[in-house]
């Protein structure tokens, strides 16, 4: 009897995925957490630069392929403008951002009295036990205010604060270039870290399944950031009036991709501007009405929705990825908590030989589509 040769290479692939062990997919996953956790931090750009990189890899081969040039050539214009949108979006709020902040703390006083006054009017508020008016509210406002930047602690952690970040950004900024220009070389560089009879599995089995499952998701991320700037723009500028409105929808709408640390961020930067020119209950219940609406909307449906169909994972396990991640590992687990989430998915779909379209609705017949 003449052997089918896809029954040996089936036979070829179950020997291959049976030669990794529980203990050692339990070790291999106990070393990845423990290595995440102590180096978070240092791992931060090297996700971001890694995460935009790898959706823009698609593009950069597509457009080579197609226009015939080199693969280096495209991947150094993909990074110039990035980079030119970047700057773009700097020098259309940086100028106007400083110079809201410098008006603040020049004016301390006058811009806590104003809000003070807006807020309460004539009369008096109970806090803490202690009745004040608009003036007493105002001079704690600018005294608590004053006491805590004249901390010498409070400056040191502002100062390194800013330091890191200025130096995480060009880091960042150099990883994107290198993973841009050689990110199948730096793909295959890892693959050869896997044992050879493993490589097999990983690179034709579990990555082939993952990478459409990945791309996917990172698109509905980049819907979300969409999404997310239509809606602060429409918020913040056409029905609040707030100024600079282009700028800070562009900048929420960016910061979405970071859940969680991402919107609170810009929340704070919207709502110091919009409180700097604003003042007054209406506009604070404007503000918290079109907050409490963009969180709403993001974190509960939008987000979820969007995420979870293109993952092909429920909803609630996003929001589950997401608050554990975020507790878990800070900014990095949010940022990774969903893809690891679907790498786990599909690497045990591999390992179980249940194929992920498995997961898909029955057809009229009854069985599973495929």
């Amino acid at each position: 009897m003449i052997s089918d040769p896809r029954d040996t290479e089936n036979r070829d692939d179950h020997e291959h995925v049976g030669r990794i062990s529980t203990p050692t997919i339990l070790f291999v996953l106990a070393a990845a957490t423990i290595a995440v956790y102590e180096l978070q931090l240092v791992l931060l750009p090297f996700v971001l630069a890694g995460v935009v990189s790898y959706v823009c890899t698609p593009g950069i081969d597509f457009v080579s392929r197609r226009l015939r040039l080199p693969r280096l050539a495209v991947a150094v214009l993909t990074f110039l403008l990035i980079l030119a949108a970047v700057a773009g979006i700097a020098l259309l709020g940086i100028p106007p951002l400083v110079q809201e902040i410098r008006h603040m703390a020049t004016d301390l006083q006058g811009t806590a009295t104003t809000f003070a006054q807006k807020t309460i009017g004539g009369g008096k508020i109970d806090l803490l036990g202690q009745q004040m008016d608009a003036q007493q509210l105002a001079d704690k406002i600018t005294g608590a205010a004053r006491n805590w930047f004249g901390n010498a602690k409070v400056i040191a952690i502002l100062g390194g604060s800013v330091i890191v970040s200025t130096f995480g950004f060009f880091l960042t900024l150099v990883v994107f270039f290198f993973f841009l220009v050689s990110g199948p070389r730096i793909v295959r560089g890892l693959l050869w870290l896997v044992p050879p009879g493993q490589r097999h599995l990983i690179a034709d089995h579990i990555l082939s399944n993952l990478d459409p499952i990945l791309r996917r998701y990172f698109i509905g991320v980049l819907g979300i950031v969409i999404f997310a700037s239509v809606f602060a723009y429409v918020g913040l500028g056409l029905v609040l009036g707030v100024p600079h409105a282009l700028f800070l929808a562009l900048v929420t709408g960016i910061l979405e991709a970071i859940p969680i640390v991402g919107p609170t961020i810009a929340a704070a930067i919207a709502g110091l501007v919009a409180l700097q020119h604003n003042f007054g209950v209406g506009a604070i219940v404007g503000y918290a009405a079109y907050l409490a609406a963009l969180r709403l909307s993001i974190d509960q449906f939008f987000g979820p929705v969007i995420l979870g169909a293109a993952g092909r994972v429920h909803p609630v396990l996003v929001i589950f990825s997401f608050l554990a991640g975020g507790s878990l590992f800070g900014i990095i687990g949010v940022i990774l908590a969903v893809p690891t989430a679907l790498i786990i998915r599909a690497t045990l779909a591999v390992l179980y030989d249940e194929p992920l379209r498995s997961a898909r609705a029955p057809n009229k017949t009854g069985t599973k589509s495929g």
